[in-house]
């Protein structure tokens, strides 16, 4: 497999710039919900069901953050588009694709 370095790299540093811009939206959409607040009770849960999806969203983007930094900081690795678990190159297409994955589709879990 032959990997260009330049390109995913290239995807990489987009990914991290939207990955930190989707932070900082969920940051935002996940401050506490003040109880003073004029909303009806159903839509106060309705408010408090999204703020608990948007944390789990929050706590997802913040791994895949750490993922392409990991990713970046060793893509000159020469295991670099190596499956971590079978050893076996990684299709181009799933690192372009989900560059901050260190496995194969059939690996993960």
């Amino acid at each position: 497999m032959q990997l260009d370095k330049k390109q995913i790299s290239n995807k990489i540093k987009q990914e991290l710039i939207d990955t930190e811009s989707l932070i900082i939206e969920l940051k935002e959409l996940t401050k506490p919900i003040a109880p003073d607040c004029a909303i009806g009770r159903v839509s106060r849960m309705d408010a408090i069901n999204n703020k608990t999806i948007n944390e789990a969203a929050l706590r997802k983007a913040v791994v895949k953050l750490s993922s392409l930094k990991y990713a970046l900081e060793r893509i000159d690795d020469k295991d670099f588009g190596i499956c971590a678990k079978c050893q076996q190159a990684i299709p181009i297409g799933r690192v372009l694709l989900m560059p901050h994955s260190r496995f194969c589709a059939r690996c993960v879990d």
